[in-house]
């Protein structure tokens, strides 16, 4: 166990952890000039084309150091906010922690963030300076700001660049000497902690895990804390870049195990794993069921392909266990599935996997988050809210709570004005102001998780020109008064617009969605009224006119009542068409709701 080190690597997105794991796996030789390639660790094309991690990956390295053979292994860690729990449990399952900054950026808002994480698990930190060799590098500033934030020396810092693989041999050097080998009693009961998992479609579901205390053999019989299912160890081994099965793995490595698990959601991600026999006492600490953060429908664009859908979830499913859905159905786009996603970036990344990897063409609704609603009758029984068709009349009401967030936002002190017109304008409450050096400042808001779910990540990079980062955590749920609008097409309600707004600003955004909706539906042979209502009271209408075909142009001349006749009878004809019209919407509409600003 001496010469065991596990360590991960945080940073914020596009600091170069995955680069700088490349180098790491070059330089103890543990790929080979034919396996080389950019972010090996990073296996999904959409990891590797956004330059995003999206799916933690663990790999095991050995390196000899002073003539002595020592094993390291490396679970990388997602970057971004969204994926912030597995985050949680890759740090609990090491000892120490490379915190990695951009010379060129310096410190950001997920950098502190990941930061806290490791510091309450009482991991070793080792800063590294990245990118030193960029012409926009400044390091010995960044040094310092390192050195305010960790309280180290800034002997401690090791500079570093991924790319050319400078400082390579430090950081190494750094993990063996720095970073405490695991501690653990390899005789005690079988106690290991789940930090991921991956579904192969051969095998049935992989379990990444690291052994606390005890040891786990091939074929033993196990346990899973959490769900309290036994299972049979099929096979276990270590991580190199291909599996490696091993007869039994003892406290303090890193491992894999296969149980012939099919479904993904039996095992959870922080669940602890024992002995059937001699289970262990105590679980470990900080496991948690992943909760959805954010809500919307996903429908096909043509109704028969529902089916179809329903199996390429399942199976997207079995690769993220975080995503959740349940079949719904809407007036206006037919059968589909109202889905439950960790942020904006998660859902985005679902849509996609979905087009590429399943061939489905899909329409998503607006995103909205789940609200609690109390009645009149009973004041203390929360009703779960997750459409806001789902929300009771207005006459039964008697209030509606909604999640609010912490909001970290690290940027330049020269956008302070814009960045906080912004927070104040999405109900944003300043809680702290903190000026991390002379150029840079960190503000936390208290607002609203709804008010960020539209458009609030661009608009903030816009408004700070790129120099903002964002990092939140939800801080329970707050009474707001909140109304449903809803959109009226041609006098029918059409529910996959219908969104839940604060009453303040209901009246605007309901005219804002007419006049945007205006633009986009194609115009009929009648007129199309589009209405926003709260309730039973219409608060902004917009009208798309008829095309119509001159019928006087063959009247030239005569009594004005000729023509009066035609156009009457033209007038008819028109609201006839309109009791029995019906009004397609195009795909841009739903998507146009969440760029009122534009």
């Amino acid at each position: 166990m001496k010469k065991i080190r596990n360590f991960c690597i945080i940073a914020h997105i596009d600091h170069g952890k995955s680069t700088l794991a490349d180098r790491l796996l070059d330089y103890t030789g543990t790929v080979t000039a034919r396996e080389k390639k950019e972010q090996l660790l990073d296996n999904m094309d959409l990891e590797r084309e956004r330059g995003i991690t999206i799916k933690s990956h663990a790999i095991q390295m050995d390196f000899v150091y002073k003539g002595e053979d020592y094993v390291l292994n490396l679970i990388d860690t997602p970057g971004h906010v969204d994926f912030s729990y597995e985050v949680s449990r890759s740090i609990a399952a090491c000892e120490g922690a490379l915190l990695i900054v951009d010379a060129a950026q310096s410190i950001q808002a997920q950098t502190i963030s990941n930061l806290y994480l490791a510091l309450e698990h009482d991991l070793e930190i080792i800063p590294v300076l990245n990118k030193v060799d960029l012409p926009g590098a400044n390091p010995e500033e960044v040094t310092d700001d390192i050195v305010d934030l960790l309280g180290c020396d800034p002997e401690d810092v090791i500079h570093a660049s991924g790319k050319t693989g400078f400082g390579v041999d430090n950081i190494l050097e750094a993990i063996i000497e720095r970073i405490p080998h695991p501690s653990g009693d390899v005789t005690a009961p079988l106690q290991a902690l789940i930090f991921d998992s991956v579904y192969n479609s051969y095998r049935g579901v992989e379990t990444y895990f690291r052994v606390m205390n005890g040891e786990i053999k091939k074929g033993q019989r196990i346990q899973f804390m959490a769900t309290g299912k036994t299972y049979n160890a099929d096979e276990v081994g270590t991580l190199k870049l291909t599996q490696v099965p091993k007869q039994s793995i003892k406290a303090g490595d890193v491992g894999y195990l296969i149980t012939g698990v099919k479904t993904a959601s039996e095992i959870k991600v922080g669940d602890t794993i024992t002995d059937a026999v001699n289970p262990t006492e105590k679980r470990i600490e900080g496991f948690e069921d992943v909760k959805p953060m954010v809500f919307a429908g996903i429908y096909p664009v043509d109704t028969e392909d529902y089916e179809e859908l329903r199996a390429s979830m399942e199976k997207l499913q079995l690769n993220d266990a975080s995503l959740v859905f349940i079949p719904e159905s809407s007036a206006a786009l037919g059968f589909g599935f109202r889905c439950g996603f960790l942020g904006m970036l998660h859902l985005e990344i679902i849509q996609e996997r979905l087009e590429r990897e399943f061939d489905m063409t899909v329409i998503t609704t607006v995103p909205n988050v789940s609200y609690n609603a109390f009645t009149n009758k009973h004041p203390d029984v929360p009703i779960l809210v997750n459409n806001p068709s789902d929300l009771p009349e207005p006459s039964k009401l008697n209030r509606v709570e909604e999640p609010y967030i912490k909001a970290t936002i690290i940027t330049k002190s020269d956008f302070i004005g814009p960045v906080m017109s912004l927070c104040i304008e999405k109900r944003g409450q300043i809680t702290n102001q903190t000026y991390l050096t002379p150029e840079r400042v960190e503000l936390t808001f208290d607002m609203p998780l709804a008010e960020i779910v539209f458009d609030f990540y661009d608009r903030l990079k816009t408004v700070s020109k790129g120099y903002a980062s964002f990092d939140y955590h939800p801080i329970g749920m707050k009474t707001s008064k909140l109304v449903r609008v809803d959109i009226l097409l041609n006098g029918q309600s059409v529910d996959a617009l219908s969104a839940l707004i604060h009453a303040d600003s209901a009246y605007s955004i309901g005219k804002k969605m007419c006049e945007k909706l205006r633009q986009l539906i194609p115009r009929q042979q009648f007129d199309i009224p589009i209405q926003a209502a709260i309730g039973a009271k219409i608060i902004s209408r917009e009208t798309v006119k008829a095309l119509r075909k001159d019928v006087t142009a063959k009247c030239y001349g005569g009594d004005i009542s000729r023509k009066r006749k035609l156009l009457e009878k033209q007038k008819k004809g028109k609201k006839r068409m309109r009791q029995v019209g019906n009004v397609e919407i195009p795909q841009e509409a739903f998507m146009a709701v969440l760029k009122l600003n534009d």
